[in-house]
């Protein structure tokens, strides 16, 4: 339950303080294009099954691939409205890293055939 609204909370309402906080001025706009950025979870159609609860979408989906990732990177250097979208676009990719995070924690043995699953580890040896 926590899980779900910690993702959620990030998907839906931390973009809002982020519009709100950083671009005042429109806060509306980007605001609106910070949650289209959701729209990359249309990869989900790509893989079967199309949803499945405790994967992790890090390197399972095509846009939530490292090569993705990086390009999203590129945008934060654009100007509006291409910056705005790769902040959406990472924030996005952060959030379900973090849900990954939180399910490994649950469950390492359920993610060993996870494509992240390396990375996991890697990220959770420092919490550990």
């Amino acid at each position: 339950m926590m899980q779900t609204l910690i993702h959620y909370f990030l998907h839906l309402v931390f973009p809002f303080f982020i519009a709100f906080n950083f671009f005042r001025k429109d806060w509306k706009k980007v605001y609106l294009i910070l949650l289209l950025t959701m729209l990359v979870d249309l990869d989900h159609i790509f893989v079967d099954p199309i949803f499945q609860a405790n994967r992790c979408s890090i390197q399972f989906h095509p846009l939530h691939s490292y090569p993705a990732m990086l390009f999203y990177s590129f945008l934060l250097f654009m100007k509006r409205p291409l910056m705005v979208i790769g902040i959406g676009l990472l924030l996005h990719m952060l959030t379900d890293l973090i849900d990954c995070m939180m399910m490994f924690n649950e469950c390492k043995q359920c993610m060993v055939d996870a494509p992240a699953f390396d990375l996991m580890a890697y990220v959770y040896s420092f919490f550990d």
